[in-house]
């Protein structure tokens, strides 16, 4: 049984929950349009068999609050497709996206993106029926930011920032992924560019981990080859959840919301977590967290990567433009967020939502009710 959304409305949103469902395809689709008091929402498509209606409103909410942190001209949107792309073919996933484009045309106020299993294949189905999508191919004048790893690059930025403040040397520290999608391995790979040691991975079907370090090049193939990292070889293998007791210096979450909470919280051993998924913690571990001496960077700080990649590519910018944004804008909100929770003695969470509710609420002011 759902939640019902009216349990988190409040003065900001949402705007909109729109359920779809097409007996034809069996689409069966949520979009959750959050505050678009600064511009048009902008947010991912996710498209997993489990997706309810909270989990798109938390997500949109999330998006509201990156995009004002950015200080974009955007508001927040979720879309969420309960389906699971990994059984789907090709031909049955076009069906699905392009139904669902076409249910939501009318709904100007959301720009659709990439997200969980979807990609810029996708949005360039949704650009050719509806006109509107970001994260679309090169082809198409896109910045396809799987390719690119605009997420992942912004982790490392947030990573550098936090690590200079906290004293966690990116050169040889000891990194825990959860989440080996779009986002976890692009992160892997700049977080190795960077000096930094993989030493575990995880996704839905395991974790694999050797302290000594994984070899990202073997490690990418062979989730490209058989769908997981599990049958990786030369590592230690435990199921999905293993990774959160691996020791390391930072821990990366890349994947569904609520993985840390208060149950398993207490087997973090880690100094630093840099949040590369949306609502991956918590608010009640992140509370144990700040109280235990883990520096956690929120969400919409950290991984806001894409959606600036995303807005850039919206407004015409270019790819060269949009990466030089990502590492000013979370580099600036991370140093920002770090020194007035130092300051304050709050958990940062607390800081960034200040400073985000703060922009939404100066936007609202400018607009008709």
């Amino acid at each position: 049984m759902e939640t019902d959304i009216l349990t988190f409305s409040d003065e900001l949103g949402p705007s909109k929950i729109v359920h779809i469902y097409n007996p034809k395809n069996d689409l069966r689709a949520i979009l959750a349009i959050d505050n678009v008091a600064a511009g048009p929402s902008i947010g991912g498509i996710r498209m997993a068999k489990d997706v309810t209606e909270e989990e798109a409103f938390r997500l949109a909410r999330a998006m509201t609050l990156k995009n004002a942190a950015a200080g974009l001209p955007h508001g927040g949107g979720k879309a969420v497709i309960q389906a699971d792309p990994k059984t789907l073919s090709k031909e049955q996933k076009e069906t699905l996206i392009r139904s669902f484009a076409l249910a939501i045309e009318l709904l100007s106020e959301y720009i659709p993106g990439p997200d969980m299993g979807t990609d810029e294949v996708c949005m360039a189905w949704i650009k050719d029926e509806i006109g509107r999508a970001v994260g679309l191919p090169r082809e198409l004048g896109g910045i396809p930011l799987d390719e690119i790893g605009a997420t992942g690059l912004g982790l490392t930025e947030a990573a550098k920032t936090a690590g200079d403040f906290y004293g966690v040397d990116l050169k040889g520290a000891k990194v825990c992924i959860q989440g080996f999608g779009a986002v976890g391995k692009h992160a892997a790979r700049f977080f190795s560019q960077l000096g930094a040691l993989i030493i575990s991975v995880a996704d839905s079907q395991g974790t694999v981990t050797n302290i000594k370090g994984l070899d990202l090049e073997t490690l990418t193939a062979v989730k490209q080859e058989t769908g997981s990292v599990i049958h990786y070889k030369d590592g230690e293998k435990g199921d999905t959840l293993e990774i959160v007791k691996v020791p390391c210096d930072i821990w990366i979450p890349c994947a569904r919301p609520d993985i840390i909470h208060v149950d398993n919280v207490s087997k973090l051993q880690t100094k630093l977590i840099v949040q590369g998924a949306n609502i991956p913690i918590s608010r009640e571990a992140e509370e144990i967290l700040f109280k235990n001496g883990v520096h956690v960077i929120p969400d919409f700080i950290a991984n806001a990567g894409g959606v600036i990649c995303a807005a850039v590519e919206y407004h015409g910018g270019s790819q060269q433009a949009a990466l030089s944004m990502v590492k000013e804008k979370i580099s600036f909100n991370t140093n920002t967020v770090i020194r007035q929770s130092w300051e304050q003695k709050i958990p940062p969470r607390e800081v960034a939502s200040k400073l985000a509710l703060t922009r939404v609420k100066k936007a609202m002011q400018l607009r008709r009710d």
